[in-house]
């Protein structure tokens, strides 16, 4: 179940990432709801560098994803008590 569970996660961040790259440079992002709302952030969203930002983010995203795909899967997690390093209250013996 880990694994599906894995590569449904990185499909995600995958589409999330190319939506991010495409969408702020697409009219949807001129031409939405939040603009015609609230105008003073036309200067905001509508900036060239706000649109590289948000592409940076769906960049982000892509790079994770392969990250993901590459690293190999989690180690279990330890199964006895006597495998965890010594806390600080433990006395040194």
């Amino acid at each position: 179940m880990n694994r599906i569970l894995r590569v449904l996660f990185v499909l995600v961040l995958f589409e999330l990432g190319i939506f991010l790259i495409i969408l702020p440079w697409s009219t949807i992002w001129e031409q939405n709801f939040f603009l015609n709302r609230n105008p003073f952030l036309i200067h905001i969203l509508l900036n060239p560098a706000m649109r590289g930002i948000v592409s940076g983010l769906g960049l982000l995203d892509i790079f994770v994803a392969i990250g993901l795909l590459r690293r190999p899967p989690a180690l279990a997690m330890p199964s006895a008590p006597s495998d965890l390093p010594p806390s600080a209250d433990d006395p040194i013996h």
